[in-house]
């Protein structure tokens, strides 16, 4: 059974330099100067409303949709997934946010990692992947595929371990499959040559000091689970958190332990002292 729709939460434009008008969601109230910035990947920002829900009860959350998708506007300028981590850190400015957890999914999940080698005003406190992608495997058996050479049902058996949460596409409207096919061409923009990944990336990764939890639904048919551990070998202090029932969305399949992974971090390695 898949979990209740989410309320919609609030939604405004924050103007940034360069001419960018972002649209974000914002969960929760700002009473400490710090939250949680949820990223998404190609299926939009919708897919982190759960998460973003559940959060809220704790901490401010905050939900951006990449420019570009849903219809936003996006200037010519932006179209690599470095232009989005520079983005996302004015964000964080404009809101004048610190500490604040990056949580990124899919390629969220490689837009919260490049924000984090580029975070010279110490905006961040923590990252966590779920079911990140963004770099390239060492083992080709490893790799992420690439959904662009795949059906939209095929993607979609792959991306999720129980049917119940698969999308139906057959019934979606001509509306709906225009604004999917447009998100897919926005992704494709950011995604550059590589689409899912950065071949530099990996050797960059060393530099990321900040407290890092590595996520992973691990019946993901998109990113497998040993590329995500791989992925979490790449940083010189992560944590590797395997998912089990879960696909390339673990907060929306398994929300209650993504949560308990996250919240077991928190108190363990970002904040120990507090739960001592």
């Amino acid at each position: 059974m898949t979990s209740p729709t989410p309320a919609p939460a609030p939604t405004r434009t924050v103007d940034l330099s360069g001419g960018l008008s972002l649209t974000i969601q914002e969960y929760g109230e700002n009473t400490e100067g710090t939250g949680v910035l949820l990223l998404h990947g190609g299926a939009g920002p919708r897919t982190m409303a759960g998460l973003a829900t559940a959060l809220s009860e704790h901490v401010h959350a905050i939900v951006p949709t990449h420019p570009g998708f849903d219809g936003t506007p996006r200037p010519e300028w932006c179209d690599s997934v470095p232009d989005l981590a520079g983005v996302y850190l004015d964000l964080l400015d404009a809101l004048g946010l610190t500490g604040v957890m990056v949580i990124g999914n899919s390629m969220g999940g490689w837009i919260g990692a490049e924000m984090a080698l580029r975070d010279n005003r110490r905006r961040l406190g923590a990252l966590t992947l779920l079911n990140g992608v963004g770099i390239h495997a060492h083992l080709k058996a490893n790799q992420v595929l690439d959904p662009r050479t795949m059906a939209p049902n095929e993607v979609g058996n792959l991306s999720f371990a129980n049917p119940a949460f698969r999308p139906d596409f057959s019934t979606f409207s001509d509306a709906q499959r225009a604004a999917a096919a447009a998100n897919q061409k926005t992704q494709s923009i950011y995604g550059g040559a590589g689409f899912t990944h950065d071949p530099k990336l990996r050797g960059r990764l060393h530099r990321i000091t900040l407290p890092v939890l590595v996520v992973w639904g691990e019946e993901d048919g998109i990113a497998p689970v040993t590329y995500g551990r791989g992925y979490a070998d790449s940083f010189p202090h992560a944590r590797f958190v395997p998912i089990a029932e879960a696909g390339h969305f673990p907060h929306i399949e398994q929300l209650g332990a993504t949560l308990g992974a996250i919240g077991d971090f928190v108190d363990t390695v970002i904040k120990p002292d507090e739960t001592a």
